[in-house]
């Protein structure tokens, strides 16, 4: 899989991260270990409408001295979130699409000079998903909330007493509220082994739990990624659902 992303580097940053990305890509619908479209993780319950599983998710490192508002402070690492989700198809409008919710609880750990712990995420979501088998196309929408402890919110939007200067005071995050979420995304398969699929996803940090933080710097943004995937090879038994 190959192709790139671009993200603010942390929200409500105004510096961003773009990265172009090349790495293999790995699909494999077990009964219990799945890695798909949908991420990597273990499936624990499945019916028709009703999932659970421990999922996968992670974020770009940011460097502080890319940053004029991190300047001097250390930098955001890679970012590797884990932890179990439930899914819950809500409605079947279609025989090609369905409503769903998501509702993951993720730990969070930082890989920057070592592994670090760096609290939890709460992020309810409501999808929609539809699929032209004729055309190839499938397209889904989703709103969702990004709720981080005490401890991530401090990873963003803490300033500690030795990193403080004269526009950047000592501040100490709280829990609560850190973006509201719309994405939508769009993939096409062109044959059985070629397949092209993007992304933008829009943020709000009106309302945000440490929108006074002088590390909080703006009320949206936006991230966008493109990625081109090539099947090189598949095993002769198909895949489960």
């Amino acid at each position: 899989m190959g192709g790139f992303v671009s993200t603010p580097s942390y929200p409500a940053a105004t510096d961003r991260a773009t990265r172009a990305i090349v790495l293999p890509y790995l699909i494999y619908r077990g009964e219990v270990l799945r890695a798909d479209r949908d991420g990597i993780g273990a499936r624990v319950v499945h019916t028709n409408d009703v999932e659970l599983d421990v999922g996968f998710a992670g974020s770009l490192p940011s460097r502080a001295t890319d940053s004029a508002a991190r300047a001097g402070m250390t930098d955001l690492g890679t970012l590797l979130e884990f932890g179990p989700r439930l899914k819950w198809t809500l409605a079947r409008p279609t025989a090609s699409s369905r409503v769903r919710v998501e509702l993951p609880l993720r730990g969070v750990l930082e890989f920057n000079s070592g592994l670090n712990a760096q609290g939890l995420v709460f992020e309810p979501e409501l999808i929609y998903e539809t699929r032209d088998a004729v055309a190839g196309w499938g397209f889904s929408a989703s709103g969702s909330l990004v709720w981080g402890d005490r401890r991530l919110n401090n990873f963003f939007y803490g300033v500690s007493p030795q990193f403080s200067t004269a526009v950047r005071p000592v501040y100490e995050a709280q829990a609560g509220l850190i973006a509201s979420r719309l994405s939508l995304s769009t993939s096409r398969h062109f044959g059985n082994d070629l397949r092209l699929f993007g992304f933008i996803r829009l943020e709000s940090y009106a309302g945000a739990a440490n929108q006074y933080s002088p590390l909080h710097l703006q009320s949206s943004g936006t991230s966008v990624g493109l990625a081109l995937a090539w099947t090189l090879g598949r095993s002769e038994q198909r895949a489960m659902n």
